[in-house]
């Protein structure tokens, strides 16, 4: 077995991948003691022992893969976020760099190309994008249109919320998420009574219509991501199945063909 088979079986081991894990959760755990002072004081030096340590697994690991699998190591859009997470830990992290260091953390992403599930999670968000991006434009015409609405009929009554058209927009996002929505729509009504009919269509049309779009969304590909991945690792049991089939047929037709030719007359 060549060296390079070696360096494949270990780095494709779910022993070593469960390593890696356990490496990124424990590297994300220091990283967020080192935001703390008492800890630093006491457990400084320490900390940043397994930072650097962590940092050196990971580099070695990237080095095998990339060596393990040479020019495909790129094809795979999993291992450049991989490269770039490791390119951004191993940036200079001083002077006009500093703000780098705050980039550590996102080392801890790395868990997603790690661990399958993740991995699978944001494949589908991914696929999801373009269906997505049609709901987002409808949502942004709904709320744009509202806020036009609102500035008109509440500006004089509420400018604090609706004095123009940024501060509507504001509002109307705010009531859209369901925060305090009810203290905005009291003011109102305080002075237009009526204005529960404008909020409480406003609230069924964004929260309870759109925003469930994206939710069906999102739920649709990932139904679709674990039917495509289920196809792929039933192929090859399919596959061998019609070759064994195909085997017994001809295998069957050699003899009636053996048995044919013996027939006398």
């Amino acid at each position: 077995m060549s060296v390079r088979e070696r360096v494949r079986n270990v780095v494709e081991a779910p022993a070593f991948q469960s390593f890696i894990v356990g490496v990124i959760v424990l590297n994300a755990i220091t990283l967020g003691c080192e935001t703390v002072p008492a800890l630093m004081a006491r457990h400084g030096t320490l900390l940043h022992a397994v930072d650097r340590l962590a940092l050196l697994v990971f580099v070695t690991e990237l080095a095998a893969r990339l060596y393990v699998h040479r020019e495909r190591f790129f094809r795979d859009p999993w291992n450049v976020f991989d490269t770039v997470i490791i390119g951004v830990a191993l940036a200079p992290a001083s002077g006009e760099f500093g703000v780098l260091r705050a980039l550590r953390i996102l080392r801890a992403l790395r868990l997603i190309s790690v661990v399958p599930s993740m991995r699978r999670v944001v494949s589908a968000l991914l696929s999801a994008l373009p269906g997505m991006a049609s709901i987002a434009a409808l949502l942004a015409l709904i709320l744009y249109v509202a806020a036009v609405l609102a500035t008109t009929l509440f500006s004089a009554t509420s400018p604090e919320y609706f004095g123009d058209l940024g501060d509507s927009l504001f509002t109307l996002f705010q009531v859209m998420t369901g925060e305090a929505w009810s203290e905005v729509a009291r003011e109102v009504m305080a002075e237009q009574p009526l204005a529960w009919i404008f909020f409480v269509a406003y609230i069924a049309v964004t929260t309870f219509t759109v925003l469930n779009l994206f939710i069906a969304v999102a739920v649709s590909a990932m139904e679709s991501q674990v039917g495509r991945e289920r196809l792929r690792e039933q192929d090859p049991d399919t596959v061998g199945e019609l070759l064994a089939e195909v085997r017994e047929l001809r295998a069957e037709l050699h003899e009636l063909r053996a048995a044919r030719t013996t027939t006398p007359g």
